[in-house]
């Protein structure tokens, strides 16, 4: 079995500007560079089978590059105690359109739909009951703004361990305007 997410991964400047964030509260459970994404469909379980017929139809969606603006910090609670602390994205209708495209793509492939509202967000922590408040350090981060430019998306396979999630990237998909990824020869 397979477990599946298709995302956006923001380029090391962002990473870094999130990264920069990652210190001062306790008990927080922090993102490692390689786990930092944007998720815009999460699949779960697959056989094999239907992670070929996933990668297939995926590579038909359409994308043209596109800006994305982080904008801001919030957090997830669940039952009045907060439970991961992420960088808001601005909604643009291109990442809502990818989104929509991504969508209907699994769906096409055999997936059920999403039922779950669509709150574009990088995670930057996991937090448990031991964490501290995170009052002061969400109002000494709140501001955080940085942006990209999103080339292209990837469909990426989450292994789950004793130390947390990996990704792995599995395929990435360049947008149909991206310009090659050259290797810098100096």
């Amino acid at each position: 079995m397979h477990r599946l997410f298709v995302a956006l991964r923001p380029p090391e400047e962002v990473r870094d500007a999130l990264i920069d964030t990652m210190e001062a509260l306790d008990g927080a459970r922090w993102q490692d560079d390689e786990q930092l994404h944007l998720t815009l469909r999460f699949v779960g379980e697959v056989d094999a089978r239907a992670a070929d017929d996933l990668v297939q139809t995926l590579a038909r969606v359409p994308m043209r590059t596109f800006d994305i603006e982080l904008d801001g910090i919030g957090h997830f609670e669940r039952k009045g105690t907060p439970k991961a602390i992420w960088a808001r994205i601005r909604p643009s209708p291109a990442l809502l359109g990818l989104r929509g495209s991504v969508e209907r793509a699994c769906i096409a492939a055999g997936q059920r739909a999403e039922t779950r509202a669509f709150l574009p967000h990088v995670t930057i922590a996991r937090l448990g009951r031991g964490t501290g408040p995170i009052g002061p350090w969400l109002a000494r981060h709140g501001i955080l703004r940085a942006g990209w430019r999103a080339t292209g998306f990837s469909l990426f396979e989450s292994h789950l361990g004793q130390a947390g999630a990996t990704y792995e990237e599995i395929v990435h998909y360049p947008a149909e305007d991206a310009e090659p990824d050259l290797p810098d020869m100096d």
